[in-house]
């Protein structure tokens, strides 16, 4: 793995060094290995889309001048490292823990679970920060949830903070979702889903995606209660960023 500059500090290059060696270790006992994280809102409607899109001369899209829109989408991407497969759940409201969970949750039922039958542990890498964000009580209880009706011992594993462009969603498949939709309008939720799911590279990329029709609330406040119920086990290295979320049995 490629580490970052000289400047960054020497325990985010040794936790670089364990997010790749917790992987390792994984792939080879055949456990899942996700990476995930929320691509950018877009804006839904017929606005400019950044790229070059080729079109027959003298018949350029029109579309609208201005970018203001009451509808947006949030994909939501999980990357299977071993498989070189993204799956995406589009949102249609809010960047919540609820929603980042909940679209692992359908990652695992929709696919994960009938590429692992036999999966015991899943090892999460995700950004700092964010609706996964490691200081983020709701993303650990929703995981806490998730561990429970998953049956699966969920590890997680947190990318220092600035360091997000070093997850592996972002350039083995968001920069190709990018790609293959840079100049269309992403005129509505269909359109996005439809982009997405047709999303392939030379190198065996396939993509599935859904569209989320489930309305999410923001500020959901969690209990003492719901906090104690979360069976979590810090690592010994740093573990605000590396923990384990066992079932509740």
């Amino acid at each position: 793995m490629k580490l970052p500059s000289p400047k960054f500090s020497a325990d985010g290059n040794a936790q670089f060094e364990f997010i790749n060696k917790r992987a390792i270790g994984f792939l080879k006992k055949g456990e899942p290995v996700i990476s995930v994280d929320t691509k950018k809102k877009e804006n839904v409607g017929n606005f400019k889309n950044p790229g070059q899109e080729y079109r027959p001369k003298k018949n350029a899209r029109r579309v609208e001048g201005h970018d203001f829109s009451d509808k947006t989408a949030a994909p939501y991407g999980v990357y299977d490292m071993a498989k070189n497969e993204g799956f995406v759940n589009v949102g249609q409201n809010y960047d919540t823990s609820e929603f980042a969970v909940n679209s692992i949750r359908k990652w695992w039922r929709l696919v994960g679970r009938a590429q692992y039958p036999e999966a015991k542990e899943l090892l999460i890498t995700a950004d700092g920060g964010g609706s996964n964000g490691y200081r983020c009580k709701q993303w650990k209880y929703e995981l806490q949830r998730f561990a429970n009706d998953s049956g699966l011992s969920v590890s997680v594993c947190h990318f220092p903070p600035g360091t997000s462009k070093w997850n592996k969603i972002e350039h083995r498949l968001f920069s190709h979702i990018s790609l293959n939709w840079r100049g269309v309008p992403l005129v509505d939720y269909e359109t996005i889903v439809k982009l997405i799911g047709e999303t392939k590279t030379a190198k065996g990329l396939k993509v599935r995606c859904r569209l989320d029709k489930k309305r999410y609330q923001k500020g959901i406040e969690i209990t003492d209660d719901e906090l104690e119920s979360i069976h979590l086990k810090k690592h010994n290295f740093h573990g605000e960023w590396n923990y384990t979320i066992k079932p509740n049995m």
